[in-house]
């Protein structure tokens, strides 16, 4: 009988193609052909599971998404239960960065993802809609812990989530080599200390 090719598996073997080629030779070579070519795939094959640039970027980063999940609730279970919120936060922020390789393929992905939504109002809105969400969740563990005693109840949690946020902005000195990776830690460490201080 013939093989039985797993789609599923088959359409996150691209993705992971198309996350080495933005990795290694960045964005500028991100054409089908180059992801197929990447993949060990005909241009054809690959137009079999995807129809267009923009739905393998979109399905890219949505595994991407799905890969990070799994790092952090894989993390979480070894953080005790329940986990510190602070613990989380720190995971979560850590996570975000560009500190190890499925991290910084992720960390890559997105800002290719965020060059592509600022001329593409479908991809756009959908990462607008993803960042939201991410956002919302990380106030509503922000709010707990403070509703729980962990941070200081004159703190304003949307205020807290927005400043927590802009961590991730060493992502980029992280890529350009201007920030070592223990100093941003050591900054967003201080900065939670100083969060959770009583």
């Amino acid at each position: 009988m013939p093989k039985q090719v797993d789609h599923r598996e088959r359409r996150e073997a691209i993705a992971r193609a198309l996350w080495r080629v933005v990795d290694l030779r960045g964005v500028q070579h991100l054409s089908l052909r180059e992801i197929a070519r990447e993949a060990g795939i005909s241009h054809g094959q690959l137009q079999h599971y995807f129809a267009s640039r923009q739905a393998l970027l979109t399905f890219a980063m949505d595994f991407a998404a799905e890969q990070t999940t799994q790092r952090i609730s894989r993390s979480l279970e070894q953080l005790g239960d329940p986990p510190h919120p602070r613990d989380v936060l720190r995971l979560t922020l850590t996570e975000m960065l560009p500190l190890h390789a499925d991290a910084r393929a992720t960390s890559r992905m997105n800002a290719a993802y965020v060059l592509e939504a600022l001329h593409d109002e479908e991809v756009l809105a959908r990462t607008r809609d993803a960042m939201a969400k991410g956002r919302a969740q990380m106030e509503g563990l922000i709010r707990r812990a403070i509703a729980d005693g962990h941070i200081d109840s004159t703190r304003d949690p949307a205020t807290e989530t927005d400043l927590l946020l802009a961590l991730t902005g060493f992502a980029t000195l992280i890529e350009l080599r201007v920030i070592d990776p223990q100093d941003v830690l050591k900054a967003v460490d201080q900065h939670l200390d100083r969060l959770f201080d009583q």
